[in-house]
């Protein structure tokens, strides 16, 4: 199975999350675009959480923008044609970058990947102000365009109320919660793992 992890913003838990699915379905990884922070990428966090073969990017920016500001820095063009899956026999855990409408060009954003490589998505979510709004607009927006949601994962604070709100509101099921933790590593990852191994 290839799946595709996004979020309803930036800085949301993606990578966090990625790691679990990818420990938890004994998965390859896969970041096509990475922004910023090229010695300490996604890339390297699960390869330092898990023991999961990560296959290199297809691009590579030095500024922490947004992807298509990062590649007019340097003079390069982000085309979703340019992005192929990487060959491998195992399940693929692709990670996105920041949430679903951040542009890569003029004419493609995050949430074209899933749908042009037809891969169903989990959305990572939070609890905070404007969550509601921010996660029922990705999920219209994933709807829309025909994208199969696998199941929402919410990271950090448990809100109940607004978490079974959102899943009777959008009949997309809850996957798991995952608390904020001081610091990740394997063993958190594989508390995780086990967590959602009544899912898969």
């Amino acid at each position: 199975m290839n799946i595709f992890v996004t979020g309803i913003d930036t800085d949301i838990g993606k990578t966090f999350i990625s790691a679990i699915l990818v420990n938890a379905f004994k998965a390859d990884y896969f970041k096509p675009i990475q922004c910023g922070d090229l010695t300490d990428s996604d890339s390297h966090k699960i390869s330092k959480w898990t023991e999961a073969k990560v296959h290199p990017e297809t691009f590579r920016f030095n500024a922490p923008q947004s992807p298509h500001l990062a590649a007019s820095l340097e003079n390069r063009n982000i085309k979703i044609s340019d992005i192929e899956l990487p060959k491998t026999n195992n399940n693929l855990v692709i990670e996105g970058a920041g949430g679903l409408l951040v542009p890569l060009s003029d004419d493609e954003y995050i949430i074209d990947i899933p749908k042009k490589l037809n891969l169903p998505v989990i959305l990572v979510c939070k609890n905070y102000l404007g969550s509601l709004n921010h996660t029922l607009l990705s999920i219209e927006a994933l709807k829309e365009r025909g994208i199969e949601i696998l199941g929402l994962i919410f990271n950090g604070q448990e809100n109940p109320k607004s978490e079974d709100f959102l899943v009777k509101k959008s009949g997309i099921k809850k996957l798991l919660n995952v608390d904020w933790e001081e610091e990740i590593n394997k063993q958190v990852i594989e508390k995780y793992s086990r967590r959602l191994a009544q899912w898969i």
